[in-house]
């Protein structure tokens, strides 16, 4: 038997002040699908993602659509389809090449309960740190254990190069590991926990903090580990500097 932690999850209300204070935050399932109602509809769509052609580790586990944002005004529009780029300094693995996903498709993208859910976040990042507009990644990502292991974040623990990033696990499905570790990026201290409420999230200020995913193994027979991960930065996507 492994050990597993539960989430050491915030009331809704005090979401900012952890933040602020601890630099992470995990938000309950019940508070996030009321941040964005009608969120849960959308999780089917984690049944039709193509497979991420750009893993370096030669693996086939992962697959994955990406779409960008512009939150401004409280308004959220989408951002011409464009490559995920990130540099070297934050991700060893995959850094310093364009990786061009296919897009969300709409029903995801043209919800309400997308639009609420990306404007919610933004309030809370922008009660921590302002910006007078968020560039947002979306990444839908399904971890399967097809190769008998699946690697949630094959960089191992990273900053994403942005201001904050969530993490919304969507499902677990027949599956053991998976746990979330957070840590400091200037200090010891850290937390392990495994996310396993549909819809609960993780909330990051990843200018403060690192993050990592352990490898999910099948339980019997194969199963996969569905997320999404948002991440907000001001001033420009990343590589549009």
């Amino acid at each position: 038997m492994v050990a597993t932690f539960p989430p050491p999850y915030t009331a809704s209300s005090a979401l900012v002040d952890r933040l602020r204070s601890e630099g992470q935050a995990v938000a309950a399932a019940a508070d996030v699908l009321a941040m964005a109602p009608g969120l849960d509809a959308l999780a089917g769509t984690w049944d039709d993602l193509p497979p991420d052609a750009f893993l370096r580790d030669g693996g086939s586990y992962r697959r994955r659509r990406h779409s960008c944002f512009l939150l401004e005004d409280d308004v959220v529009r989408q951002a011409p389809h464009r490559a995920h780029w990130q540099s070297l300094d934050y991700n060893a693995l995959h850094g310093g090449m364009e990786r061009m996903f296919a897009p969300m498709v709409d029903v995801v993208v043209q919800a309400p309960a997308w639009s609420s859910l990306l404007r919610a976040l933004g309030e809370r990042f922008t009660a921590v740190r302002a910006a007078p507009r968020w560039y947002v990644e979306a990444h839908q990502f399904r971890i399967d254990t097809s190769d008998g292991i699946g690697r949630p974040t094959p960089e191992g623990a990273h900053r994403d190069g942005v201001d904050f990033v969530a993490v919304l696990l969507v499902a677990r499905v027949g599956i053991k590991g998976g746990e979330t570790r957070v840590f400091e990026a200037g200090g010891p201290a850290g937390q392990r926990f495994t996310l396993d409420a549909p819809w609960s999230a993780l909330l990051l200020d990843d200018t403060r903090m690192i993050h990592e995913s352990t490898p999910i193994q099948p339980q019997s027979d194969a199963g996969h580990r569905d997320t999404l991960v948002l991440t907000y930065r001001a001033g420009a996507f990343q590589g549009d500097e």
